[in-house]
């Protein structure tokens, strides 16, 4: 009887968990180990999967493909619409290879479990392994043993735990014979280039290893600066699983061993990014119903968003006449990324100025985002809009002429990506309200709304949050 390793979201071959027990298995049995990837275009569209992560997961299985092939394993591709069609498919493909267990990484949304359990409920010996997270989701819990509501204690226990464990990653496994390279893998999908991003498992690693050797130091000044290159660009490789949280959290630990244990680390402000990742993923597991759209906090089902259309893809094509939210917004048009001080700001001006629900703007940067991620999006968009688990404030509104001067204060990025604007002055690009009436009134809008009469119209609409 052969094996399987199943790859989904976790475009590795180092530090891979099921890759490791598959092929341990293989050596140990004499078995032949398959390895499979499972193309599902509806589902993807129905989860707002954007085309340029679609081309990005399309590059990275054509790398896998090669990382496979020389430890002796073909990688095969096959396409059904949905996950509806995975059972019979599978069957079949397991059938016709004669396969006995099928090895996989265990997937956190809501479908992906449902799928899972469908599987194991049909008889197919599909053994799961964790990897997407350091700590597993329900391991970090009160004394009470439930799931924490609120970031800053989850960190704490979640440190706590993370230093009792000796965190190395596992290599890639030894290679089990020749094998071929197969013919380009094609996603038959709408795809939209994502060569900005390098591609492949070599590439991702080179890139955290600079970053811990380099801007990670400093990360904790730097990181609420767009023009400067502060952050480490590593989310459209942790959300593609080519980088696992475990070698992410080793390279911090290299550079600055004491970051799990003291405040002070200067390796400690990335880490808690980590570990906010952890956060948000462990909530998707332990409240389903954020994979539905729901708010967090129920008190959000009474806020009465306008949602207005014109608004939103105005919001959307960096038309709202504040530069800083629109050269944002042309950073996620045409990169597929967005730094994170400003995904921050662009949700808060959606959700607070325009007063828009935040599953419309949640569902339109999953469409554009190379970094693609249910619980990042979500959780980032629900703290943002007021509603979700630890949420910022409902009356904390973001200033966007304050932001920009203080994150931008030369107007750098600003420039950047509205070149129109470069001739402007600099306290025009700040505050736009107070350019000449003629100045490049052609090339650029005027204000959607005015920040004072926004915030006081969100302060009353959003009131229904506070707390008892």
């Amino acid at each position: 009887m052969n094996l399987l390793i199943w790859y989904r979201q976790d475009l590795r071959i180092s530090d891979h968990q099921a890759l490791w027990a598959a092929c341990e298995a293989a050596r140990d049995t004499g078995a032949r180990l398959y390895a499979l990837y499972i193309a599902t275009p509806k589902q993807w569209q129905a989860h707002d999967v954007g085309p340029m992560q679609l081309d990005f997961i399309e590059r990275h299985l054509n790398c896998l493909a090669a990382s496979l092939a020389a430890l002796g394993i073909e990688l095969e591709l096959m396409t059904v619409a949905d996950f509806a069609a995975v059972p019979a498919a599978l069957g079949q493909y397991l059938a016709q290879r004669n396969i006995s267990k099928v090895f996989a990484s265990e997937e956190v949304e809501l479908n992906e479990r449902r799928r899972d359990a469908g599987l194991l409920a049909s008889g197919i010996d599909l053994c799961l392994f964790g990897g997407h997270c350091l700590l597993p989701p329900g391991t970090v819990t009160t004394d009470a043993g439930a799931m924490y509501r609120v970031f800053t204690p989850f960190a704490r226990r979640w440190c706590a735990l993370a230093s009792r464990q000796a965190i190395r990653p596992l290599p890639a496994p030894q290679p089990l014979g020749p094998a071929k390279v197969p013919s380009h893998l094609r996603l038959d999908v709408a795809k939209r280039a994502s060569d900005y991003w390098p591609s492949g498992e070599v590439a991702a690693r080179e890139r955290l290893l600079a970053f811990s050797a380099g801007a990670l130091g400093a990360y904790g000044q730097q990181r609420d600066f767009p023009a400067k290159a502060g952050t480490s660009s590593l989310s459209p490789y942790l959300a593609l699983g080519v980088l696992s949280p475990r070698q992410c959290m080793a390279a911090v630990l290299d550079a600055y061993p004491a970051a799990l244990v003291e405040e002070g680390s200067p390796g400690r402000s990335w880490l808690m990014e980590l570990v906010w990742r952890e956060f948000y993923r462990h909530l998707l597991q332990a409240y389903p119903g954020l994979s539905r759209g729901e708010n967090f906090n129920a008190l959000g089902d009474g806020i009465r968003w306008r949602n207005d259309a014109g608004e939103f893809a105005a919001w959307c094509e960096g038309r709202t006449g504040y530069p800083i939210v629109d050269a944002a917004m042309r950073q996620l048009n045409t990169i597929g990324w967005m730094h994170n001080r400003l995904r921050m700001l662009a949700a808060s001006f959606l959700t607070k100025h325009l007063l828009i629900d935040w599953r419309w703007g949640e569902a339109y940067f999953r469409r554009q985002l190379v970094d693609g991620d249910l619980a990042a999006n979500n959780g980032g968009w629900q703290w943002s809009a007021g509603t979700g688990c630890d949420a910022q404030p409902y009356f904390r509104i973001f200033n966007p002429q304050l932001q920009s001067e203080r994150f931008d204060p030369e107007a750098r990025f600003i420039r950047h990506w509205l070149p129109e604007l470069a001739g402007w002055p600099l306290k025009a690009l700040h505050r736009p309200e107070k350019r000449a009436s003629d100045l490049f009134a052609e090339a650029y809008p005027a204000p959607i709304i005015e920040h004072s009469y926004a915030r006081e119209r969100a302060l009353s609409a959003l009131a229904v949050l506070k707390r008892g």
